[in-house]
């Protein structure tokens, strides 16, 4: 299940890899203007409305509400949907500042506006013509910004609470590390943060982790832009990845290895470090640990649905020849019958069916004679 897509957006600065290397300027922009006028719309309505709101709705800052959008402030967090969207946005909320702390990651402390869309529709213009269709969120670490899809979006895009844990994960690291984590262990630490445990089951039934065998780090990243299955694939690997490496120190987990790759800038590094050991001997590791777990049992799934698909086929067919071969036998039985009463003699039934005499009876006719 990867259902999150991570992007960036600021003054002048670049779409972050979420939104995929390669994209036009033309693609970033639209991006960042559809976000301007919605949130100008958002923000400055109910701030209107509240300078001329009675003393009662003064009073409750953290429900800004009017005829066409909410605003909820709770905490670091600010939401901004429209009323469909409130309740939704209560919760996500809720739930996002009673666990607003990530593995291995000093507390957070940056702000971060969240943005609702109302509709597919709506998210696809606030996504901007360069993110997949399979993304059902995306975060902007440089505005701290993440837009998402509301109470109407379809089960493919996922859990919102795990949806929306997943990228404020990314602005955690981002704030912490800033642009040192490469897309392999940012998209896998932000699955392991919202405890996507489901990305295991990609694996185990992805036959091409049997049949093309794992990819090295390098090779991963570039399989987030080859597709939606391929991408979906890639998640489940990083997060793995990121798993196995957690799980090297049970007790400090990640925290040792973030505190030396702040300082020295270098992910290698901070592995020798932390843990001992180099980024190509944990590459290594990870590589022949999930080809032993996963590669048989994608292969095992992937044949067992072989067979399952192969019997249904076969099965209709095999049905059909049986009721034919029926058919061509009656067909024969009859014809054989036919070819028998029309190939027997008159004569020699009429001698069959003459009633023999008895030896007085002939005696009779000789005298007679």
């Amino acid at each position: 299940m990867g259902k999150a897509l991570r992007g960036r957006s600021g003054d002048g600065g670049e779409g972050r890899r979420a939104l995929g290397r390669g994209v036009s300027r033309r693609a970033r922009s639209a991006v960042r203007g559809a976000l301007v006028l919605f949130l100008a719309t958002l923000l400055v309505a109910p701030m209107n409305a509240l300078r001329s709101a009675p003393n009662a709705l003064r009073s409750t800052p953290n429900a800004l509400r009017t005829a066409q959008s909410v605003r909820i402030d709770r905490g670091r967090m600010t939401v901004v949907c429209y009323p469909g969207d409130a309740k939704l946005a209560s919760a996500l909320l809720a739930r996002a500042v009673a666990t607003d702390t990530f593995p291995g990651l000093p507390r957070p402390s940056q702000r971060v506006l969240i943005a609702i869309a109302p509709d597919q529709q709506r998210f696809r213009q606030w996504a901007g013509a360069g993110a997949p269709e399979w993304g059902s969120a995306l975060a902007f670490p440089e505005s701290r910004r993440i837009v998402m899809q509301g109470h109407t979006a379809s089960s493919d895009a996922g859990n919102p609470f795990e949806v929306l844990r997943h990228e404020l994960a990314h602005l955690a690291l981002h704030e912490y590390l800033g642009d040192l984590p490469p897309r392999w262990f940012d998209e896998g630490y932000a699955s392991y943060a919202a405890h996507e445990l489901d990305r295991n089951d990609v694996l185990a039934a992805n036959f091409a982790l049997a049949v093309r065998g794992m990819p090295t780090f390098d090779e991963l990243d570039d399989r987030f832009t080859e597709g939606a299955t391929s991408a979906q694939a890639a998640y489940a690997l990083a997060y793995r990845a990121v798993d196995d490496m957690a799980s090297i120190d049970q007790s400090r987990g990640l925290a040792l290895l973030f505190q030396y790759w702040k300082r020295t800038g270098s992910l290698d590094r901070a592995l020798r470090e932390a843990y001992g050991m180099t980024l190509s001997s944990f590459e290594h590791d990870w590589q022949q640990r999930t080809r032993r777990r996963y590669g048989g049992l994608a292969l095992f799934s992937d044949l067992t649905l072989a067979s399952i698909v192969l019997l249904l086929l076969i099965a209709p067919l095999y049905l059909a020849r049986r009721r034919r071969d029926r058919r061509r036998m009656a067909a024969l039985v009859a014809a054989d019958t036919l070819a028998d009463s029309l190939s027997s003699n008159p004569l020699d039934d009429l001698i069959a069916r003459a009633a023999p005499q008895s030896d007085a009876g002939r005696a009779s006719d000789d005298q007679a004679e």
